[in-house]
C-alpha cells in the first residue's frame, strides 16, 4: 500500500466520526437558535407517522448533557469501527442504525424516543462481540479496551433509570451482536496455521504412533548370499 493510500485511509477513519458528531451538534444548534423542536421526528412506537423516526432519531437530542454524553463514545466507537472493520463499516452503521430504529419502534413505550444512544450501543456491541468471535489478538485487545471504557453501559439496556430510552439501548445492543455474528468472516480473522511436513513427521502414523519406514533390501541379479 502506497503512502498516499495510507494517508487517504487515515483521513477516512476520522472523517465519518467527525462528520457525525458535527452534524448532531449542528442540528441541536439549529433547534436552539431558531427555537425549533425536532422531538416529534423521533421514534414514536407502533405509529405509522412515528416510523419516520427510524431515519431521524439518531440525530436528535434533548439537551446539551444528552448530546455531550453521546458525542465522545460515538467518536471513539466509530473510529474503531472504520479502522478495524472498514470492509463492513458502512453496512453496520447504515443498516444497523435503521434496524435499531425499527426494533425500537416495535418494542418501545409510547413517548418519543430520540438520541444517538442506539447507535452507540450498536457500535459498542458490534466491536466488542466481533473481537471475541473472531479471536484475533488485536481485535480481542480492542474488545477488552471497549469493555473497560464503556462496560458500565450494559446496565442501561435495562429499565433502571426514568426518562431514558432503555428500549433504544437494548435494540442497538441486540442488532450489534447479530451483525457481529453475521459479518464474522469478513475482514480481519484469526489465521489458521498449516505446518509443513518434515522427515521427523514421517516417523509417526496418523494416530501418532511411532512407525519407522521399512527399508527394503534389493538383491542384485546374480548375487547369492551364503549363510553357514
Amino acid at each position: 500500500m502506497s503512502d498516499e493510500q495510507v494517508l487517504h485511509n487515515s483521513k477516512l477513519i476520522f472523517l465519518i466520526p467527525c462528520t457525525y458528531v458535527f452534524v448532531i451538534w449542528f442540528i441541536y444548534w439549529v433547534e436552539i437558535q431558531f427555537q425549533f423542536n425536532f422531538n416529534k421526528f423521533g421514534v414514536y412506537p407502533r405509529d405509522l407517522v412515528g416510523l419516520r423516526g427510524i431515519f431521524f432519531t439518531h440525530f436528535i437530542h434533548s439537551d446539551t448533557n444528552h448530546l455531550f454524553n453521546n458525542s465522545i463514545p460515538l467518536f471513539v466507537l466509530l473510529s474503531s469501527l472504520f479502522y478495524f472493520y472498514k470492509q463492513v463499516a458502512y453496512k453496520v452503521l447504515c443498516y444497523g442504525g435503521l434496524l435499531t430504529g425499527l426494533l425500537t419502534w416495535m418494542i418501545a413505550r409510547e413517548p418519543y424516543h430520540i438520541g444517538a444512544s442506539g447507535i452507540v450501543y450498536l457500535l459498542f456491541s458490534f466491536v466488542f462481540f466481533s473481537g471475541i468471535i473472531r479471536k484475533h489478538y488485536r481485535l480481542v485487545a480492542l474488545s477488552l479496551i471497549i469493555i473497560f471504557l464503556y462496560g458500565s453501559m450494559v446496565w442501561y439496556v435495562l429499565p433502571i433509570k426514568d426518562g431514558m430510552s432503555w428500549e433504544g439501548h437494548l435494540s442497538g445492543f441486540l442488532v450489534g451482536f447479530i451483525f457481529a455474528v453475521f459479518y464474522r468472516k469478513i475482514g480481519i480473522t484469526k489465521k489458521e496455521y498449516q505446518f509443513s511436513t518434515t522427515d521427523f513427521d514421517l516417523l509417526f502414523d496418523e494416530n501418532g504412533n511411532f512407525s519407522p519406514p521399512k527399508i527394503e533390501q534389493e538383491v542384485e541379479e546374480g548375487q547369492v548370499n551364503d549363510k553357514e
